[in-house]
């Protein structure tokens, strides 16, 4: 019998774009169900980053993506180890731009660090819309 595979990715998900939706697509594709721990406005604020859309407008978005099971608020940068064992994950997925940062993970579950999608994100977004005034 098939062992049923619970994933868990980590963002802000601000500016939602195709970078996005291939990533959670790609994460999904790795097992049964698919967590989406999301940056709260509190949090991102604590990293120095101001997200366009509210927490409530992300998190409404990620759930109406087909992809996506579950979204949880992600509050701090310590909360992992205690998701990935409360949600009982088997597979921790990040961008590889992350690479290396949560092996400590490991002991945990598996850990892929899955390749960005290339020539869009949302920092390119925002550069790209400054510069078209």
């Amino acid at each position: 019998m098939k062992k049923f595979t619970r994933v868990i990715t980590y963002g802000t998900y601000d500016l939602l774009h195709w970078g996005h939706i291939r990533l959670l697509k790609r994460a999904k594709q790795l097992g049964d169900y698919l967590v989406v721990a999301l940056s709260t406005d509190e949090f991102n604020a604590l990293k120095g980053k101001k997200a366009y859309h509210s927490y409530e407008e992300r998190k409404m978005m990620l759930e109406s993506i087909r992809y996506v099971d579950l979204v949880i608020p992600e509050d701090s940068w310590d909360q992992k180890t205690n998701d990935v064992q409360l949600l009982k994950i088997d597979k921790f997925v990040i961008g590889d731009d992350w690479e290396g940062q949560f092996d400590f993970l490991k002991d945990y579950c598996e850990v892929v660090y899955m390749p960005r999608t290339e020539g869009i994100s949302t920092t390119k977004i925002k550069k790209d819309l400054e510069n078209i005034k």
